[in-house]
């Protein structure tokens, strides 16, 4: 008889990952308490995927809702509407999972206390901070920013002009272009261009480029440092915190 371990080896995905509704069938199969196969899965490094109540993964169909289904999840709600991962599939008799998925997207109902262990109860979404810093004059014109940048680091990796401007996907001019713009709003020479082949051949950027590049992300590290913290203690504020006199 096969054990656990290789049951959930043969019901992986063509991702490598046990489909919940395989769980289940592993579970009867194997007589094993459906928790046990979760947690089987996760000590061998298997994901689980597909929920069959819509909670995490893709499904073929969202499902649809079914009054019927909702009038069996009614008695099970707690005050938050709320229902417990097993009750919500003991009521899938009659209906279906598919209905039971459908019913509880539509009525907003979240699915706590995962059997298979892969949540306790629903986590909030998670909230992420972006920054973008670039540095303009008066008349509002670009004089330093992260494409420009990226620019002017190609340009001293690749040691040309024109195979940067190939990694970036532009033709020469266009990266030529942000170059002397560069050039023309900072009033300092930042590119180095020499003809001909060999060492002495090709482009470089010159120390001012290089202070300026380092200026610049060692700025825009600060601004993420003190904007992360910021947005920390604007969004991310910890549940039933309570106040301190």
């Amino acid at each position: 008889m096969s054990s656990l371990k290789e049951f959930i080896q043969e019901y992986l995905n063509e991702e490598g990952k046990l489909d919940c509704k395989d769980a289940y069938k592993i579970s009867a199969k194997s007589k094993t308490p459906i928790g046990e196969v979760g947690q089987t899965a996760k000590d061998i490094g298997i994901r689980i995927a597909g929920c069959e109540l819509g909670q995490f993964g893709k499904l073929k169909g969202t499902g649809e809702y079914s009054e019927v289904a909702e009038d069996k999840l009614k008695p099970f709600l707690d005050d938050k509407n709320r229902v417990t991962c097993k009750h919500a599939r003991d009521q899938a008799g009659g209906v279906g999972l598919k209905k039971i998925r459908g019913t509880l997207k539509e009525k907003k109902i979240d699915v706590t206390y995962c059997e298979l262990g892969c949540f306790k109860e629903k986590k909030r979404a998670r909230l992420y901070l972006k920054t973008k810093t670039w540095i303009e004059n008066e008349n509002e014109e670009l004089l330093f920013g992260k494409g420009k940048t990226e620019v002017l680091e190609l340009i001293e990796q690749e040691g040309s002009i024109a195979k940067a401007a190939e990694k970036l996907g532009m033709n020469y001019k266009k990266a030529w272009t942000h170059v002397k713009i560069l050039q023309k709003n900072l009033d300092d020479v930042l590119v180095e261009s020499h003809k001909g082949g060999g060492d002495q051949g090709g482009s470089k950027l010159t120390p001012k480029a290089d202070e300026f590049i380092n200026n610049y992300k060692e700025l825009q590290k600060d601004i993420e440092i003190y904007a992360n913290q910021r947005f920390k203690e604007l969004f991310l504020k910890p549940r039933n915190k309570k106040e301190f006199k």
